[in-house]
């Protein structure tokens, strides 16, 4: 095995160095950062202008070029929402070239056609990979006036959204578990906020958003679906900064600033918070008399600092707490309810720069996600106190080592190993109940290691080529069980002409780690589970090809949209699912649940998903925004569910469009709006309802008329939900949102006033469906009838911010 691992790291780098023979090659590298933060900047391009050559700023705001040597040298650096730099320099030996990128728009002819915004879609090996600019989240209207990042991605092709309102994410046909959410590299498990109506990512801490759908790079693995990185704010280095929010539901607060006179350190921390409680709990105990005491509320906090010990040494500590907490006091009953979820992580990186081609970072990840419920029901002397507490939760402590290696522009190396040591509660429950004494179910902490090795390389063997390939071996060990699998990746970019390029990748991913839901919408009852030696890895298969297309000439609006229509296949295998009626909960018979394994209780099968991608984008320029379109199939099979028939899973949807438009009209107000439209759920209910009978006496011929009327008065009705799993077919979804915010400039603060409403148009999409019966009329019978539900009318919002 180690020969292997080695073989292929001493083969990348031969293959690096085919091109590096020219007998005098010098190497430009340095850091790219913000003017006025010194904030490092993520996927600057950095290039030959005329050219092809060049490449891109790292994670850390790091470049790398080796060029045959010259008099002078010309380099480009560009980025969205960022000014356009050039800069000559003498390139007759190594240098470092350290460069501020001023933020503003690049909208006069002359500087679009003198540079690029970013990397060209259609230069990039990468295919079915989204990023969305921090700053254009910012002004898309949002539910509640709460800027969402997971919603904002909810809007992309290729995404599916969960119930009305709600941020979870489904990826070409996968699940919410098969989604790799990290944040400064550690993995949060649970990204919602009330019962998943926001996400835990506060967008005044974010730097940078990426989603990855497919041809997947080798350094990401764990997961079969998607991959969305974030990265936090480094904290602004050149003076004290803060930014603060008023809004319907939550206040926010963020401050960053140096911590050192000589720019070298500097320090972010951001918090929210919202007051529910506050404001409900006065109308709950009023509403009841004064006897019941409830309120929910969540909070969030960010913090990241960083400190530079030397230009090759540099330390970042950043870290991640939420909470979520519902209560609720019952004085009548001497009763109380409590349940809470929430994440914490934390990571400490250390970058070093071994020369200029050879950049290194370090890691020490932790991540710890917990969900606990508690009742009680206290008794008095004749009565017996209840008792009931329920925790599980998965803890992760990672260690990391990536290497990026940049030989020539032909070539982009990364290498790296992690170690991930899992610890998972699967449940712990404490029932007390004097009638059965006392039961207690621990069910032993589970304790898993996972690790991967990984090597890549971005290649470029000519003008027209552009190839991303790497292996990605995984291995697994819990017990006695052990799974070693090799994960191939490869992309490829073929330019047909400028500016027009036809893309194909594969990927073969692997999960070890899986969500059991028993509700379908992701609430923080769903439980994190370990591969076994009864239930093996999540494997997917994924091959998908398309065309990219930039527009870098024309009128004004089309300059800087670009356009990628995609096709995509995949498979999954060994996904898994509850059995019929099966939960997580073992309270059911709790003398007996010590006996329950929750392998017992979930059944695998396979799945394969579909489609075509289109999406036409523009990020930055007085008009930006999108337009997205999906047309997609999704089938699930399990053995143990609809007598082993291909099914269409809840979030299966037909057809998803999205449209975004954001306009600055002045410098004072900017005007968005989004419309979304997508074919109904696939949901599973009842088609008929029927009656049975628990008769307290015996019929019998001659029984008299009142015996008769307390048999039929014993009635229990019964709902009939059919032989076919979700074979009812929901309602298209469609809503509009619009937002206007205006903006006032002052001396020393900037301060912002939103208006938006979610919904406008009042539609009332569907919820949830139940049978109800319907009373008789003067012109009609009484009879069984099937109701919508919705969730949100019009929600109309309005938020104050200020930065100063």
């Amino acid at each position: 095995m180690r020969i292997r691992v080695q073989a292929l790291f001493f083969s990348l780098l031969f293959i690096s160095n085919l091109h590096a023979q020219p007998t005098q090659r010098v190497t430009v590298s340095g850091y790219v950062r913000e003017t006025g933060s010194l904030e490092a900047l993520i996927g600057v391009n950095v290039y030959l202008p005329g050219t092809t050559t060049g490449t891109t700023t790292n994670t850390y705001g790091f470049y790398s070029l080796t060029l045959p040597a010259q008099d002078t040298l010309r380099l480009a650096y560009s980025f969205v929402g960022y000014e356009t730099h050039e800069r000559a320099i003498a390139f007759r030996k190594n240098q470092t070239v350290n460069v501020l990128l001023s933020p503003g728009q690049a909208l006069t002819e002359v500087d679009v056609k003198a540079g690029r915004l970013t990397e060209k879609v259609s230069e990039s090996a990468q295919m079915s990979t989204i990023d969305v600019p921090v700053s254009q989240i910012k002004k898309i209207p949002a539910f509640l006036g709460e800027k969402d990042v997971l919603k904002v991605l909810q809007l992309m092709p290729g995404v599916q959204k969960g119930s009305e309102g709600q941020t979870g994410i489904y990826v070409r046909g996968g699940g919410p578990d098969q989604n790799l959410i990290i944040l400064d590299d550690a993995v949060v498990y649970n990204a919602n906020h009330l019962f998943g109506f926001f996400s835990v990512f506060n967008g005044d801490a974010i730097k940078s958003v990426e989603l990855i759908k497919g041809g997947f790079p080798a350094r990401y693995g764990g997961r079969l679906s998607s991959v969305i990185d974030l990265n936090m704010k480094d904290g602004n280095r050149e003076k004290l900064h803060g930014e603060g929010g008023i809004g319907l539901i939550a206040s926010r607060l963020m401050l960053e600033g140096p911590l050192t006179k000589n720019k070298k350190a500097s320090f972010l921390v951001s918090g929210r918070r919202t007051y529910l409680d506050v404001v409900a709990a006065p109308l709950v105990r009023q509403q009841s008399g004064g006897t019941l005491t409830a309120g929910y509320y969540f909070y969030d906090l960010n913090a990241k600092a960083n400190y530079d010990f030397s230009p090759t040494n540099k330390l970042y500590l950043s870290g991640y707490f939420g909470r979520d907490r519902f209560y609720a006091n019952d004085n009548s009953l001497n009763a109380n309810t409590g349940l809470s979820w929430g994440n914490a992580t934390g990571t400490l990186r250390w970058n070093h720069l071994f020369n200029q081609k050879l950049f290194s970072n370090l890691s020490l990840i932790f991540s710890d996600y917990k969900f606990q419920i508690s009742s009680v029901e206290k008794g008095t002397q004749d009565e017996q106190t209840y008792s009931l507490y329920y925790d599980s939760g998965i803890r992760d402590v990672s260690l990391k080592y990536d290497m990026d290696y940049y030989p020539t522009p032909r070539h982009s190396v990364r290498m790296g190993i992690q170690g991930t040591y899992h610890r998972f509660t699967p449940s712990a429950v404490v029932l007390q109940n004097a009638l059965i004494n006392q039961s207690v179910n621990n069910v032993d902490n589970i304790n898993v290691l996972e690790s991967g090795l990984y090597a890549e390389d971005t290649w470029r063997p000519s003008s027209r080529w552009r190839v991303n390939g790497g292996l990605r071996l995984s291995y697994f060990q819990q017990k006695d069980a052990g799974y070693f699998r090799p994960e191939p990746r490869l992309s490829a970019a073929f330019t047909l002409k400028p500016d027009l390029s036809v893309k194909a990748s594969y990927a073969m991913m692997n999960q070890y780690v899986h969500l059991l839901s028993n509700t379908g919408i992701g609430l923080p009852t769903d439980l994190w589970v370990p591969t076994t030696d009864r239930v093996k890895p999540q494997q997917s298969q994924q091959v998908a090809a398309g065309i990219a297309k930039d527009f870098s000439t024309g009128s004004a609006f089309v300059r800087g949209l670009t356009l990628t229509v995609e096709g995509y296949y995949k498979t999954m295998s060994n996904i898994i699912n509850y059995k019929e009626g099966a939960s997580f909960l073992l309270i059911n018979d709790p003398t007996a649940a010590n006996s329950v394994r929750w392998e017992d209780n979930v059944t695998a099968g396979r799945g394969w998903s579909y489609g075509a991608e289109f999406l036409l984008q523009k990020k930055a320029g007085r008009f930006s925004g999108w337009a997205g379109y999906t047309l997609s199939w999704t089938q699930w099979q399990f053995a143990e569910l609809n007598s082993g028939q291909p099914y269409y899973p809840r979030y299966d949807r037909r057809h998803d469009i999205s449209l975004v438009g954001i306009y600055e009209l002045n410098k004072k107000i900017t005007l968005s709006a989004v419309w979304v439209y997508g074919t109904g759920n696939a949901l599973t209910v009842p088609v008929s309802r029927f009656e049975t009978y628990r008769p307290s006496n015996t019929l019998v011929y001659g029984s008299t008329p009142a015996i008769i009327q307390q048999f039929f008065q014993n009635a229990r009705t019964n709902d009939d939900y059919g032989m076919q799993k979700n074979s009812f077919r929901a309602e298209a979804y469609h809503r509009f949102d619009f937002g206007i915010q205006f903006h006032k400039k002052k001396k020393h603060h900037e301060r912002t006033w939103e208006f938006s409403a979610y919904n406008l148009y009042n539609r009332r999409n569907p919820f949830f469906y139940r049978l109800e019966s319907v009373a008789a009329t003067a012109t009609e019978p009484a009879r069984t009838a099937l109701f919508r539900y919705s969730v949100f009318p019009i929600v109309p919002a309005v938020s104050y911010t200020i930065k100063f």
